[in-house]
C-alpha cells in the first residue's frame, strides 16, 4: 500500500503499559501483539511517503536497510486535532502501535514480534548511528513522552522542579529538565536504588517516607520557601498529587503524565487550592511527532553525559517474551528488551 513500510524489528523494551495491559489495570483489544517501542530495520516499502504534518524536509528519502524508530501513534494528518488543535496523538482516526487487535489491518501491529508494517500516517525518524538500539528503542514512548511534558514550561519562569517518580519517564524528565536550564531539580521515590540513578540524571533525590513526602517535605520547602515552580506526575499514583499541588508556587505548573489506567480516582485536591493558587494543571498523553525529533536530537546531544544504556537489560530472544515479562515485573531494569527477528 502506497506509504506503507515494512520494518524487521531489531530491539524492543517493555513499557510499564504493556505490564498494566497484561495484569488487566487497562483493557486493550484482543488478540493483539503487544509493544510500541522499538527500533529496526526498513525491509520493504510501498509507493513514496507522503510526509505527515510535522514531519522536516530530509536530507534524503527512507530507503531499505535505513536503521528507524516511529511514533506510537498513526494520524490522519488532515483532522481538526491533527491540523487546529496541535494534537495529531488525537487524530480522530488514531491508531496506537501496541494496542491494536490483529484484525486492525496487516496484524502487523506491535514490537514483540520479528516484523511491524507501518502506516502512511506514521511519523519515521533516523537515529544517529552513533546510538546504540537499547538507548533508541524506548526513546519513542518515554522521552517523546516527557518532552511533551515539559515542553510548556518556561525556562525564565522556572528554577525548581519536581519529579514525582524515578521511573524511566521521571529519569528522562530530571535530564530534561536540567538541560533547560532549570536551577534545582528534585525527584522523589520510594526506592533509593531508583533515586540513586536519578542523581546521575542530575537529579537530587529526596526519599519518600511513609505517606507521601513525610521525610521529603522539609527537603523540598527548604530549597523552596515560596513554592516549587514546577511538579511533573511521573509515578503514575494519584495519592501523590495533593502534596504536589501543595508544594506549588502560586502561577506553579502541574503536568499530569504517569497515571494512564483506571485507577488514578482523585482525591484530597479541592478546586479552590487550584483557583487561588492560579495553577496551570496540564494532562499529557504521547507525543506529536516533533517530540520524537527532539527525543532522538537530545540523546545524540547528551550520550556522552548520561548512562542511557544502563537503564535496558540484555535482550531475551523473542521466544523467551513470558520470561522478559517476568523480568520486568521484578523492576530489575527500567526497561527490560527483546530481540526482534535477527
Amino acid at each position: 500500500m502506497p506509504g506503507e513500510v515494512l520494518v524487521q524489528m531489531r530491539l524492543a523494551t517493555i513499557c510499564g503499559s504493556d505490564l498494566h495491559t497484561l495484569k488487566g489495570l487497562r483493557t486493550e483489544p484482543v488478540p493483539a501483539i503487544l509493544g510500541h517501542e522499538g527500533v529496526g530495520v526498513v525491509t520493504a516499502m510501498g509507493e513514496p511517503r507522503k510526509k505527515t504534518s510535522e514531519e522536516p524536509n530530509e536530507d534524503r528519502p527512507l530507503e531499505i536497510g535505513d536503521r528507524v524508530t516511529w511514533s506510537i501513534a498513526d494520524s490522519c494528518g488532515h483532522c481538526v486535532f491533527c491540523t487546529t488543535y496541535g494534537l495529531p496523538e488525537k487524530c480522530r482516526t488514531v491508531f496506537k502501535y501496541g494496542h491494536a487487535a490483529l484484525s486492525n489491518g496487516s496484524g502487523l501491529n506491535g514490537c514483540y514480534a520479528s516484523h511491524i508494517l507501518l502506516r502512511p500516517g506514521t511519523h519515521i525518524c533516523r537515529p544517529a548511528e552513533s546510538l546504540p538500539d537499547a538507548v533508541v528503542a524506548p526513546a519513542n514512548c518515554a522521552l517523546a513522552t516527557a518532552i511533551n511534558a515539559i515542553s510548556s514550561i518556561r525556562p525564565d519562569q522556572c528554577h525548581t522542579a519536581l519529579v514525582q517518580g524515578a521511573g524511566l519517564v521521571g529519569l528522562y524528565t530530571c535530564a530534561l529538565l536540567v538541560d533547560k536550564g532549570v536551577k534545582r531539580v528534585f525527584c522523589v521515590d520510594v526506592d533509593e536504588g531508583r533515586l540513586a540513578i536519578a542523581r546521575r540524571f542530575g537529579a537530587t533525590p529526596v526519599v519518600g517516607g511513609e505517606g507521601p513526602y513525610s521525610r521529603a517535605k522539609q527537603t523540598l520547602e527548604e530549597a523552596a520557601p515560596w513554592g516549587l515552580d514546577a511538579v511533573i506526575e511521573a509515578a503514575g499514583v494519584s495519592s501523590l498529587v495533593p502534596e504536589g499541588i501543595r508544594l506549588l508556587r502560586p502561577g506553579g505548573y502541574y503536568g499530569f503524565v504517569g497515571m494512564v489506567h483506571p485507577a488514578t480516582q482523585l482525591e484530597g485536591v479541592t478546586g479552590e487550592q487550584i483557583i487561588r493558587k492560579c495553577l496551570t494543571i496540564r494532562g499529557v498523553h504521547n507525543y506529536a511527532p516533533r517530540h520524537l525529533d527532539q527525543a532522538m536530537a537530545f540523546l545524540e546531544r547528551t550520550a556522552s553525559r548520561y548512562p542511557y544504556e544502563s537503564l535496558v537489560s540484555p535482550p531475551f530472544a523473542l521466544k523467551d517474551l513470558a520470561e522478559a515479562v517476568s523480568t520486568a515485573e521484578q523492576r530489575q531494569y527500567l526497561r527490560v528488551s527483546v530481540g526482534g527477528g535477527r
